[in-house]
């Protein structure tokens, strides 16, 4: 681990430790997805981005591709701002970029597994319901209003995201990662929106997923300590 962190902060990392990290943040965008709370806002989102009007399967289809690329634009200006800030915070305050980065990992950390309690600020406060025939730019905005707003479900995973990919100042690398957490959140409303009698399955899978988030909220706390350890283990 020592080498892999030391690695991945000097923005060297090997190709397949970045092939890792990308899986890393699509599986953490399906996991974010699936939550509970996620899941149970499944049905509105679908109204918000399809309208209340009957739709083929195909113009849902589409609809809610417009949509998932709104999110995935905004995510990716997300990992373009947090890679060059983490390249210029690292270069200059250096053993306090990483205090500040296992701090913010941390405070994630401490959220997902429930011993914090607070909440994400929010951007924009509500969307209006998609009552146009617009297949394309209508979906998009509310893609871009939706990642800009966020949700308790996927905020804490996004946040950590984040934290690597500022880590890693490596400016392709975080845009990927962010895109891809992008398609991995909106993959399960993809799958909700063309086969939506098939939700009550999905939502068997809620208990799981909140398992993996408890389990994605212990690792990343272990990292953050691990990278105290790092920072502090020369002074001690």
């Amino acid at each position: 681990m020592d080498n892999l962190i030391q690695i991945f902060s000097s923005g060297n990392a090997s190709g397949l430790t970045w092939l890792l990290l990308f899986a890393t943040a699509f599986a953490g965008g399906v996991i974010a997805s699936i939550s509970p709370c996620s899941l149970a806002m499944l049905p509105l989102m679908i109204g918000y981005v399809g309208g209340c009007s009957k739709e083929t399967p195909f113009r849902t289809f589409i609809q809610l591709s417009c949509f998932i690329l709104g999110t995935a634009v905004v995510f990716t200006i997300i990992g373009i701002i947090c890679a060059i800030t983490g390249s210029v915070f690292a270069s200059v305050f250096g053993g306090y970029f990483t205090l500040l980065m296992a701090s913010l990992l941390l405070i994630v950390g401490l959220k997902i597994i429930g011993i914090l309690d607070f909440e994400i600020p929010v951007i924009i406060k509500s969307m209006p319901v998609n009552n146009t025939s617009s297949l394309f730019i209508y979906p998009f905005l509310l893609g871009i209003a939706f990642a800009l707003a966020g949700t308790p479900c996927s905020t804490p995973i996004l946040a950590g995201i984040m934290v690597f990919a500022a880590m890693g100042k490596s400016l392709a690398a975080a845009t990927i990662m962010l895109f891809l957490f992008a398609i991995g959140q909106g993959l399960i409303l993809i799958i909700a929106g063309m086969f939506t009698s098939g939700l009550k399955n999905i939502k068997r899978f809620s208990n799981c997923t909140d398992i993996l988030m408890k389990v994605s909220g212990w690792l990343l706390i272990l990292v953050a300590i691990y990278l105290f350890y790092k920072v502090f283990a020369p002074i001690i």
